[in-house]
């Protein structure tokens, strides 16, 4: 998720933890716990493009790291306000939940998170929560901010509390519910079209959990398509996509390439480049494939062989334009208007 979002959920754990010893520092050192996984991108200039990608949400987002750093993070913090009437194990106990919830919370997403590193890379994603939604943060953070006006001892403090973080997981529960529901629907429109698959990627849009992405693994290619809860039919348009895997032939067996593809979990499509190749990641799919005029994949990675026989990646992020005429369009999809010919 958005650092904003581990920041307030960081610091709604360290409240619970700790907010009657320590008052509104259980808050901040709470929010810098929700904060720490995420610094391992500090090391991203020391690393090329592949392996920023399989670093990423690895060693400091891993149940391990929680197990090892919090009764160290602990110890210092204990040291730090030896005056103060929290002990040892509300300081580790606030880093501990602190590092897992971010990271269980990262797993919700459709990067995925390396929960059981060094033991597997797998990246753990649940594909129920778009990495920003407004709808989770905003309501949970409002109940921080307001709790933090008042003395540590009062009620209110713990009740509005504990309000922003039972709000927040109803929003996650509501998020599995509507996953659900638009996989059922997406389901149902693949039998009746006879689209044969052998798994497939659901995952919410941009900024809320009512409009639906899926990305259907088929013996050739991958079909694309889009739902909303609130469309009045279940009858989808699939776009289908080519693999093309033929065409990663001349790199296969480069390491650089083979962790690339896994990084991928096997949903990536192959274009031919002027130079080289584009792999496009379709686990993320097309933030703009619901209007007509189709659009271009979130990620794509161009590869390519240097002079000096190197294999070389280089990141392109296509993101649409953003602007009023787009959000007035996407603001009518998500409530189940469809574009002509969409």
């Amino acid at each position: 998720m958005d650092s904003l979002t581990q920041i307030v959920l960081g610091a709604s754990v360290g409240e619970a933890v700790a907010g009657k010893r320590l008052g509104n520092k259980a808050m901040v050192w709470g929010g810098i716990a929700g904060t720490i996984p995420d610094l391992d991108v500090l090391l991203n200039p020391w690393l090329d493009t592949v392996e920023q990608l399989s670093f990423h949400r690895s060693i400091t987002h891993s149940l391990l790291f929680a197990v090892v750093a919090s009764p160290v993070l602990g110890w210092l913090l204990r040291r730090l306000y030896r005056h103060q009437h929290a002990t040892f194990r509300d300081w580790a106990l606030l880093f501990f939940l602190g590092f897992t919830t971010h990271a269980l919370l990262d797993s919700c997403t459709t990067w995925g998170t390396q929960l059981l590193w060094p033991f597997s890379n797998y990246g753990v994603a649940f594909y129920n929560i778009f990495v920003v939604d407004p709808l989770y943060t905003l309501p949970f953070l409002v109940c921080v901010l307001a709790a933090a006006f008042y003395a540590r001892r009062n009620s209110k403090r713990r009740f509005l509390n504990y309000a922003g973080l039972a709000l927040s997981t109803v929003y996650l529960l509501f998020s599995f519910i509507a996953k659900a529901s638009a996989n059922n629907a997406f389901e149902e429109s693949m039998q009746q079209q006879n689209i044969s698959y052998s798994e497939y990627i659901s995952k919410p849009t941009p900024l809320n959990t009512i409009f639906w992405s899926l990305t259907a693994k088929g013996e050739e290619g991958f079909y694309n398509g889009f739902y909303s809860l609130l469309d009045k039919e279940h009858a989808i348009d699939f776009e289908f996509v080519p693999q093309q895997a033929e065409l990663l032939q001349p790199y296969r067996g480069n390491p650089k390439l083979e962790e690339l593809l896994e990084i991928t979990k096997g949903y990536f499509a192959v274009v031919p480049a002027e130079e080289g190749i584009l792999i496009q990641d379709l686990r993320f799919g097309k933030f703009d494939g619901w209007r007509e005029e189709g659009g271009q994949y979130v990620f794509v990675y161009h590869v390519w062989q240097n002079e000096q026989g190197e294999l070389q990646v280089e990141e392109i992020n296509n993101r649409p334009r953003v602007d009023k005429a787009y959000l007035q369009s996407y603001w009518r999809r998500i409530r189940g208007i469809k574009e002509k010919g969409a």
